[in-house]
């Protein structure tokens, strides 16, 4: 650690601003990404803020208010503000103090709380006065509100410390091999047995629910299928798309002793119940017409789960919200590569699936060879005339389309992939048409939401085995796809500014490998597609990642940042 470095400077308004020339930089930056939310990163000053949900995943992680503190003066230029450290232990103090047990009926719980004027402002609340009865020092509550009541305090500004009993579920013994099937050696590496540890505990009240956050390519996956080995009770994983459904099947034959004849699909096309069952996000949410209930809802009540994982849990639908307030006594673990939700609903997953129990940095793994060191280039590309009036004259709704299928850019990705003969290339968009004609003139595959699952597990394989070099993906290559040979990523549209997109696309290719991967974002210069940038830019910027930005002029590439 450099002492004499202090790239930080602590604001009384909770704000921190971060020096990204200073030689601490990475140092510091890996540090506060523990306990605060980044939320600006241009190129100089990286901003930060204090927030209550960050500094409580901190605490829930085991974090002190004196370990923050100490961080924040240790990196600090200055002194803190006196403000800033009152604010830190008042915020983490809050964590814990509402505290939910077992009740004295076996469909009760109890919810305590030693601070008579917190009962006060609990009792008081008209939300709450519906689920809540006064008893002793604290309150009753039926089992089945306690997700909705924990939902509840959260807004309320405080995060209850969820120690009632959960249900064991039907026992599934479930081993991992130590060979692959095709008779690779096979072992959990330490980041993601420290992982399982975390999630697991030692059965403790307390534990066995939560959120585990890590990079694409890092084995995500392989942490879920250790924690169902360690928990051994019938398991219920959702996920995002059938081709996701199919990964996690056969990753399960792969790597476990687990019989094909104990896992099910559930599916649009198949309703098998086992005891592994793999689904889809789409297929629990599906209704007859808007006003009509969800009817697979039915999945998660009528059986005995003892663990239920939620693959890509930042996608988690808000309907799935309900019926999961509804079964807060089953084991529930949340996999992804990012907390951020477009929706906002950040808070939902902290109260209802649980806190951040493991993260692991991006740039670490990077580091020790785990996931694939990538470089990110923003390439910003001119309109002609005709297409630059198209978007001058349209309306504000329109603007956007016409900047991302700028046709210049087909141009660009022509000369990217020209410059990388030796690798397998995704090309990835958000706009149908844009994409179908890059395919034509491309002469690639192409995957949208309209090909069959069966082609598009034969394209997605030929790509893996190298029969095919270019492929052209829509917004259904974002999420749980196994490409561990891509290299290059050229996105040439993406959904306004998602962090969470920029996260999934840029982890397609950070599958480790020998060679170095390359992450290119086309935009339009001079348009709302440059604001787009720099947000999505935010979260790899948060993950340690430079941009190089940089302008094309008819095959010339000249820097601008």
């Amino acid at each position: 650690m450099i002492m004499e470095s202090r790239p930080l400077i602590a604001q009384s308004d909770q704000s921190l601003l971060l020096d990204a020339h200073d030689p601490a930089f990475d140092e510091a930056r890996a540090e506060l990404s523990a306990f605060a939310t980044l939320e600006k990163s241009p190129e100089h000053f990286h901003s930060y803020r204090l927030d209550a949900l960050s500094l409580w995943n901190a605490a829930s992680a085991g974090l002190s208010p004196d370990q923050v503190v100490a961080s924040l003066a240790r990196w600090s230029r200055y002194a803190l503000p006196p403000s800033m450290e009152s604010s830190v232990r008042d915020t983490m103090s809050r964590f814990g103090m509402i505290v939910l047990r077992q009740g004295a009926a076996p469909d009760t719980l109890q919810l305590l709380c030693d601070d008579a004027f917190v009962r006060l402002e609990l009792g008081s609340s008209r939300k709450l006065a519906k689920y809540l009865v006064e008893e002793g020092d604290g309150f009753s509550l039926r089992l089945t509100d306690r997700g909705t009541v924990k939902r509840e305090l959260i807004k309320l500004g405080w995060p209850a410390l969820d120690e009632a009993p959960l249900s064991d579920g039907d026992p599934h013994a479930l081993g991992l091999k130590t060979v692959h099937a095709n008779d690779q050696p096979f072992g959990l590496r330490a980041y993601q047995e420290d992982a399982v540890r975390a999630f697991v505990g030692r059965g403790a009240p307390g534990t066995g629910y939560g959120v585990v956050v890590m990079p694409c390519g890092a084995g995500k996956t392989v942490v879920g299928m250790a924690i169902m080995a360690a928990i051994g009770r019938k398991t219920l994983i959702v996920t995002t798309n059938v081709a996701a459904v199919h990964q996690w099947m056969d990753e399960l034959l792969d790597k476990t002793d687990i019989r094909p004849e104990d896992i099910g699909e559930y599916t649009g096309a198949a309703k098998d119940v086992r005891s592994i069952t793999v689904a889809t996000y789409q297929v629990l949410t599906w209704r007859p017409d808007k006003d009509a209930d969800f009817p697979h809802f039915s999945l998660f009540r009528r059986e005995k789960w003892g663990l239920i994982i939620y693959d890509e849990v930042h996608l988690l639908p808000a309907p799935v919200f309900r019926v999961v307030a509804e079964i807060q006594a089953i084991r529930r673990l949340g996999l992804t590569a990012t907390l951020v939700r477009e929706d906002g609903l950040q808070e939902d997953v902290f109260s209802l699936i649980g806190p951040k129990r493991y993260d692991v940095p991006w740039k670490e793994l990077e580091a020790k060879g785990f996931i694939a060191e990538a470089f990110c280039r923003e390439i910003r590309v001119p309109m002609n005339d005709h297409e630059r009036l198209r978007y001058l004259g349209g309306a504000q709704r329109d603007r956007h389309r016409i900047a991302a299928e700028n046709p210049i850019k087909n141009r660009v990705v022509k000369e990217l992939i020209d410059n990388h003969p030796e690798d397998l290339v995704m090309v990835i968009g958000q706009f149908l048409e844009q994409l179908r004609v890059l395919a034509k003139e491309l002469n690639a595959p192409i995957i949208t939401g309209a090909t069959p699952n069966a082609e598009r597990e034969r394209i997605y394989k030929e790509f893996r085995e190298g029969r095919v070099r270019v492929i052209v993906v829509s917004r259904v290559a974002n999420f749980a796809i196994d490409l561990p040979d891509a290299s290059v990523a050229i996105q040439v549209s993406g959904t306004f500014g998602s962090r969470q997109e920029e996260a999934q696309r840029l982890g397609r290719i950070l599958r480790p490998k020998r060679k170095n991967s390359y992450f290119y974002s086309l935009v339009s210069r001079f348009t709302v597609e440059e604001e787009y940038a720099d947000n999505r830019r935010r979260f790899l910027t948060e993950q340690g990642y430079r941009y190089t930005i940089e302008a094309w002029e008819e095959g010339e590439w000249m820097p601008t940042a």
